[in-house]
């Protein structure tokens, strides 16, 4: 987020302006930011479930849309926060090449406002962390990240580590997408029965050009018709991407890493892209339900964000 004065510009960490997208936003940093300064966060917009606020990242994803019209009203109806992470500068003072406790003091002292605008807790403090990780995670938060008392901000660099779960379930391989070159399998489409439907649940991708072909040979013969292509939900954030895809027979169960799963009801799915490790033929398809997912305790957002 870079401020000078009333002309702000909020970036996505590819450099794309989110501006435009977040009208009340930008009008909430010239109230609750320094008149000038550069902010490394986040854009988040939360819900209340069952009394309680967290993230929704379904909500956030549909702010990205290109009409004016539909802009103006998701302003009104999903508002935008933001959490400040780090600070870069200070009016046109560099802030780069101090530690990150200068940074983090700078930053307490640049976000103004706690309505619209907020900053993280920190501590160094691990066995809190640890708490944390656990407790967050109920409002809607992936991870903690760790950085060096003593480290300088790198521009395109990971001088940082971000912690998430690491949890294991066994899903049913629905449908799989060829890879971008034309040849062997990109991704695998995956599944969970909830009540005896078959809900998709998200993707396992990133294989060796070695494993994209012998995915191919596997799957290729479950094909439900050679002709049958299903098209995808176009992504907001990579409108370039082809999101077709191609069904099978729903016979193959696959055990597969993730972190955290999103949303509520039949509508739940892992929130990020999950790791492929092995095909499970000892385990029935239809026995992969969403039973086996852990279920974080509720949590509020406003105990995670600092008091301002």
């Amino acid at each position: 987020m870079f401020r000078d004065g009333d002309e702000i510009t909020v970036q996505s960490r590819a450099g794309k302006d989110l501006g435009r997208y977040f009208p009340e936003l930008l009008d909430a940093l010239r109230t609750e930011v320094a008149p000038r300064c550069v902010l490394d966060g986040e854009i988040v917009v939360p819900r209340q479930v069952d009394g309680r606020t967290r993230l929704d990242w379904d909500a956030l994803s549909a702010r990205i849309h290109p009409a004016d019209s539909r802009i103006a009203l998701l302003a009104r109806e999903t508002p935008a926060h933001f959490i400040g992470f780090d600070a870069l500068a200070d009016a046109d003072t560099a802030l780069l090449d101090r530690p990150l406790t200068d940074r983090r003091q700078a930053l307490g002292a640049l976000v103004t406002g706690g309505q619209w605008c907020h900053i993280t807790r920190s501590t160094d403090d691990p066995e809190l962390a640890a708490r944390w990780l656990t407790t967050f995670e109920g409002a809607g938060l992936d991870g903690v990240i760790a950085k060096r008392r003593g480290g300088h901000y790198l521009p395109g660099k990971r001088e940082m580590v971000k912690i998430k779960h690491a949890r294991d379930a066994d899903v049913v391989a629905i449908g799989y997408r060829v890879h971008k070159s034309g040849e062997g399998v990109g991704s695998i489409l995956l599944g969970l029965y909830d009540d005896g439907a078959l809900q998709m649940v998200g993707g396992a991708a990133s294989f060796s050009t070695a494993a994209r072909a012998q995915l191919m040979a596997e799957l290729e013969p479950l094909r439900l018709a050679q002709d049958l292509v299903r098209d995808g939900e176009p992504s907001r954030w990579n409108s370039a991407a082809d999101k077709r895809w191609i069904p099978i027979r729903p016979d193959r169960v696959a055990e597969v890493g993730y972190d955290q799963m999103e949303g509520a009801g039949p509508g739940r799915r892992f929130r990020h892209a999950v790791r492929f490790r092995r095909w499970r033929p000892d385990r029935d398809p239809r026995s992969c339900t969403f039973d086996q997912l852990d279920v974080p305790a509720r949590y509020d957002l406003s105990d995670v964000l600092e008091d301002r």
